[in-house]
């Protein structure tokens, strides 16, 4: 079993494609806080990270790229989502709680890999809400990449995390927005072994992606 980082570390988070099982796109983080009940991970504005580019009539490939807001970023062991708190301007300001449906993530000697699952909810400072990419999510489930098991088990979780924004239960009580990274904190850099790890696909690939291959 891989030990916790602890705070300061500097990991990557790597999305696993569906397609191919291959690393994808990867961002760097700085660890706040990593024990048994939560992963807490800071991208400030600024940091280089490696996102998709697409040229026409090329396939697409990895390019590097730069985060635009103050990001913290909180993933629970075994949840299929993680809640991200973003800042912006100066001084900073919170503007959104943004919940990102995502594979459980799992735990590699230079990050943690995971994948996303296309939807998401956007949630304001009053804890109004919104869905993002559903469209996309339903259009995912209509082709057949995603499992209609699947994207039950995606929706019900939408809707205990609805249940959590409603209540304003924790991180939606507001516990988080007077965190601020320590002074001496520089911006997270890339780990060497970011490509070069071997990537962990996700044990319910199958079940949940049943047109793919690896």
């Amino acid at each position: 079993m891989l030990a916790y980082f602890a705070q300061g570390d500097e990991v990557v988070v790597r999305y696993i494609t569906r397609f191919g099982g291959m690393v994808g796109m990867t961002w760097p983080y700085r660890v706040v806080r990593d024990d048994p009940d939560l992963l807490a991970l800071w991208l400030p504005r600024g940091s280089r990270g490696m996102l998709w580019g697409n040229q026409p009539g090329q396939p697409r490939q990895l390019v590097e790229g730069e985060w635009r807001r103050d990001t913290l970023r909180l993933m629970y062991p075994g949840k299929p989502y993680s809640i991200w708190l973003f800042w912006e301007g100066e001084p900073r300001r919170f503007t959104t709680y943004y919940v990102n449906f995502e594979e459980p993530f799992r735990r590699t000697p230079v990050g943690f890999d995971t994948n996303d699952q296309t939807l998401d909810i956007m949630v304001a400072p009053d804890l109004s809400w919104s869905w993002k990419d559903r469209e996309d999510f339903e259009a995912l489930i209509a082709s057949g990449q995603f499992s209609a098991e699947f994207a039950e088990t995606v929706e019900a979780t939408a809707e205990a995390v609805l249940g959590l924004i409603e209540s304003r239960a924790a991180p939606f009580d507001g516990s988080w927005l007077d965190w601020a990274p320590p002074a001496e904190w520089s911006n997270p850099v890339l780990h060497p072994r970011w490509r070069e790890e071997p990537p962990l696909v996700w044990e319910r690939y199958s079940w949940a992606y049943p047109v793919t291959r690896r």
